[in-house]
């Protein structure tokens, strides 16, 4: 067992839980309310019974639901200490992109492999916090062929494995009053599909920086605007930080809709915030992400996923 495994001994929530067919993200807006608060209380520390009550009717399908809770209702709702990194999302302004701020106190990530389950989890949940929650957005994503985004490209390829998971997304000693937790960023990008199937497939994945049939990592160009793989990749002297990618497709061909949600957790915020920096701003600043020009963020909201013990000390208030 590694120092990092040792060093968080405490249960995380499903963090890790495997790539389902189905997922539903769930944001939530709290009123300012005593009552309120005391109700999402009460409804975040009963979540993981309702979840075991859905499960049962399949228990081959992977239904699991990660509760988030944002920087303005901590301290109301959890009446525990902040994670130190904890703060509503930053907006990043580029020259020709820029990353919106949304507002969000509570995110259900709900997965499945069954569409139903997801639907009859998040139903009974929201029975749960009533008239104390307003709903804010929620996406319906699904697994499209082989883990590809609607731009035709493998989704989540850089994600971490084996013991460098757990390393790359659960808080460790460095903050160890909210050991087992883990910081999530979403955003819901829309995609001007008719647009991005207009370049040629070299085009794609220069911008990409992958091959698009097998998926294999290409090089960057010499000189100019570095492509997606690289700039969404965060090193430095202490070597590569990972973060766990759960993107899934959403959208309605019907409603000219295609989008693709990205939510990532990590065990520091700050790796995700350079990520959005060097994608928005560019690296060198004014060479911005290409993805950009074909993926717009509709959203934009921080959330700390405490571990699961934590969750269930919330209904002793």
């Amino acid at each position: 067992m590694s120092d990092a495994a040792r060093r968080v001994p405490i249960e995380p929530q499903s963090v890790d839980a495997p790539l389902t067919r189905s997922a539903v993200f769930l944001v939530l807006s709290v009123a300012d309310t005593a009552e309120a608060y005391a109700t999402t209380r009460a409804a975040l520390a009963s979540v993981a019974d309702v979840q075991k009550n859905v499960a049962f009717r399949d228990l081959g399908a992977s239904l699991s639901c990660t509760v988030a809770i944002g920087s303005r209702i901590w301290d109301s709702v959890t009446g525990l200490a902040r994670p130190t990194e904890l703060h509503e999302f930053r907006r990043v302004q580029g020259a020709r992109h820029t990353a919106i701020a949304t507002p969000g106190d509570i995110l259900l990530h709900i997965r499945s492999d069954r569409r139903d389950l997801c639907f009859e989890l998040e139903r009974q949940l929201l029975g749960l916090f009533g008239t104390a929650v307003t709903v804010v957005d929620e996406t319906v994503g699904f697994r499209y062929f082989d883990a590809r985004d609607l731009l035709g490209f493998v989704d989540g390829t850089a994600n971490p494995v084996g013991q460098a998971l757990p390393d790359s997304t659960l808080v460790g000693d460095e903050d160890e009053h909210v050991a087992g937790g883990s910081y999530v960023v979403v955003q819901k990008y829309v995609h001007p599909l008719a647009a991005w199937q207009s370049l040629s497939t070299e085009q794609q994945e220069a911008i990409m920086g992958r091959t698009k049939a097998d998926n294999v990592e290409l090089d960057d160009a010499a000189t100019g605007q570095k492509s997606h793989k690289t700039l969404a990749t965060i090193e430095d002297e202490a070597g590569e930080h990972d973060i766990l990618r759960d993107n899934m497709p959403f959208g309605s061909p019907g409603s000219g809709e295609f989008g693709t949600y990205f939510i990532g957790y990590a065990r520091y915020l700050s790796v995700i915030e350079r990520m959005l920096q060097r994608m928005f701003v560019g690296d060198p600043a004014g060479l911005h992400d290409r993805l950009l020009d074909f993926s717009t963020p509709l959203t934009g909201t921080v959330f700390f996923a405490p571990s699961a013990a934590l969750l269930g000390t919330l209904a002793d208030g």
